[in-house]
């Protein structure tokens, strides 16, 4: 796999690159938005590893940027900031995975991995279930013709779950992705967002993989 890491500190640049090339990763680091730009044009990534301060600019809009251009690779936040607010609005960039500095090297190698298995992620501008059209660009949700109020929160949940149409995504993965935490208190609030999520759009929109999680079917 080719992977692209984009960082401004040359210390962690360096450590991520180190490591995932001994998992046999070809490897390229930069360290600005500029460089990661160019890179993409000289060769397109199958991972990108991005950092979401950097000098010249943000890793977010990078990733906006590309998402808008359709590039599909799988992309990992690797930030200092993994604060939940954080990481939805990472969710709502078009990234795909998040892990807080500092982190744990086997951590970010096996997420890695996890992501080269998944492969590019086809991200339909509308996607169309039943009666509901989910516009994810737009974050625009209407369901029989009708626009639907959907919050930040909601929105990460469908965007994971439409990340792997007709997959199971597990409690766990939806709570680690998300609220960067497992608890007992995540737990209940991924319930109620679940609920309320079908209230809204219609209990058949997300399928409940009893023991295991859910799913968005096509």
């Amino acid at each position: 796999m080719r992977v692209l890491v984009v960082d401004d500190e040359p210390a962690v640049a360096d450590l991520v690159g180190r490591a995932l090339e001994r998992d046999g990763h070809a490897v390229r680091t930069v360290g600005s938005v500029a460089d990661a730009e160019q890179a993409i044009v000289d060769q397109v990534p199958d991972i990108l590893v991005l950092d979401l301060t950097l000098g010249d600019g943000s890793g977010l809009d990078l990733c906006r940027a590309l998402r808008r251009r359709d590039h599909l690779m799988p992309v990992l936040i690797l930030t200092a900031h993994g604060e939940v607010p954080r990481r939805v609005e990472g969710f709502e960039a078009g990234a795909d995975d998040f892990l807080a500095k500092p982190f744990a090297v086997a951590e970010l190698r096996a997420r890695v991995r996890a992501l080269a298995r998944r492969g590019p992620i086809l991200r339909a501008a509308v996607a169309t279930v039943g009666d509901v059209e989910l516009d994810v660009a737009g974050r625009r949700a209407l369901r029989k013709g009708r626009e639907v109020p959907v919050t930040a929160r909601e929105w990460a949940i469908l965007d994971l779950l439409l990340a792997s149409r007709g997959r199971c995504i597990t409690r766990s993965a939806i709570l680690e992705g998300i609220w960067a935490d497992t608890s007992e208190a995540a737990s209940a609030s991924l319930d109620v967002l679940i609920a309320r999520i079908r209230r809204k759009l219609g209990a058949d929109l997300i399928r409940t993989v009893r023991g295991e999680g859910y799913a968005v079917d096509a």
